[in-house]
C-alpha cells in the first residue's frame, strides 16, 4: 500500500474491491528460507516497479466446473470452508496456479498419477513455453492446458496463509487471499517480461534490510508478509505451518493522519505497540 494510495479520495466507497490470490513461492537457500519476489514495470500503473509475490485478480474461468476437474488434494467444498465463502473457494487455487504459470513460468500441477511434472522433458516444456504465452494472452485457459497435457492442480501442495484487504482511500482496492507453495525444484522462475521485469530471490529478512535502505520498493502487505516469513527457518516450517491453520482471520488496515505523515493502523496487531506503521515505508512507527 506503500505509495498506492489517495487519502482525500472524493468517495472512497465507490472504489470496488475485486478478489484476488498471490503465492509466496518458497524454497531452502544457503542462507535459510528464501522467497521470490518479482518486480513490477516501472511503467505500471498500480505500484510500478516495487517488488510483489506473482499473483492477481480472479477471473471468471477459473470457477469454471471444469476448472475444479482439474484439482487435486481439494475439493471446492474444502477451499470454501477453509477460506469461509460459501462456494468457489477452490477458484483461489486454480488462479494461484493460473498466475504463477503467466508471471513466473512456474507449474504447480500434478501428472494424472499423482507425481510433479517434470519440466526437465525438452519437449514438454517447449509446450509450455507456448501454453504460457496463450495463457497469457488470453488465448487459451489454463484448464484446456491442463486438460491437453492431462496434468491437475497442485490444490493440496498450495496452502493458504493470509487475507489482507486494501483499505478506504486507495484508487485499486483488492481482498487478496495470500498462499504459499514450495517451488518446484526442477522448474525455473522466469518474469514475463510484461507485468514484471525481475526476478529476485531472497530470505526474508535480506529483502526487509534492502527495503529500509531504499535499494527496493515494497508495498505494506508485502512487508507484513515478509516480516511474518522471517520466523521460519526453513521451506518446510512454513509450509507445515501453513498446512495447519483452520482459521485465517483478515487483515482490513485503516489510514490515518499525523503530524509526521500517513499513517497505516492494523487493528489488534500484537506485533507493535498501538499497530501504527509509516504509509510509504511500511515501518512501525510511535507517533
Amino acid at each position: 500500500m506503500s505509495g498506492t494510495f489517495r487519502h482525500d479520495h472524493p468517495d472512497p466507497l465507490s472504489v470496488p474491491v475485486r478478489d484476488a490470490a498471490t503465492v509466496m513461492l518458497v524454497r531452502d537457500g544457503e542462507d535459510g528460507l528464501e522467497v521470490c519476489l518479482m518486480q513490477r514495470n516501472l511503467d505500471s500503473d498500480f505500484v510500478g516497479g516495487a517488488m510483489v509475490f506473482p499473483g492477481g485478480g480472479l477471473d471468471p474461468a477459473d470457477s469454471s466446473p471444469a476448472a475444479y476437474e482439474r484439482c487435486a488434494g481439494r475439493d471446492d467444498a474444502g477451499a470454501s470452508r477453509l477460506l469461509d465463502v460459501p462456494a468457489d473457494g477452490l477458484a483461489y487455487w486454480v488462479a494461484v496456479v493460473r498466475e504463477s504459470f503467466e508471471e513466473a513460468g512456474v507449474l504447480l500441477a500434478r501428472t494424472a498419477s499423482g507425481g510433479p511434472v517434470d519440466l526437465g522433458d525438452p519437449a514438454l516444456a517447449a509446450r509450455c513455453r507456448v501454453h504460457r504465452s496463450a495463457v497469457d494472452s488470453g488465448g487459451r485457459t489454463l484448464t484446456e492446458v491442463l486438460e491437453e497435457e492431462d496434468l491437475y492442480v497442485a490444490a493440496g501442495d498450495i496452502h493458504y496463509f493470509s487475507r489482507w484487504i486494501t483499505p478506504l482511500g486507495a484508487p485499486r482496492r483488492y481482498d487478496t487471499r495470500f498462499f504459499v507453495a514450495a517451488a518446484p525444484e526442477d522448474q525455473e522462475v522466469t518474469h514475463d517480461e510484461r507485468e514484471l521485469i525481475g526476478t529476485h530471490w531472497s530470505t526474508p529478512a535480506a529483502a526487509l534490510a534492502q527495503h529500509d535502505a531504499g535499494e527496493i520498493t515494497l508495498i505494506f502487505p508485502t512487508v507484513r508478509s515478509l516480516v511474518a516469513l522471517a520466523r521460519f527457518a526453513s521451506a518446510g516450517d512454513v509450509l507445515a505451518h501453513a498446512a495447519g491453520l483452520a482459521v485465517v482471520e483478515p487483515v482490513l488496515p485503516t489510514i490515518t493522519e499525523s503530524p509526521d505523515g500517513v499513517r497505516i493502523v492494523l487493528p489488534g496487531d500484537p506485533e507493535h505497540n498501538g499497530g501504527r506503521y509509516d504509509a510509504y515505508t511500511a515501518r512501525p512507527v510511535t507517533d
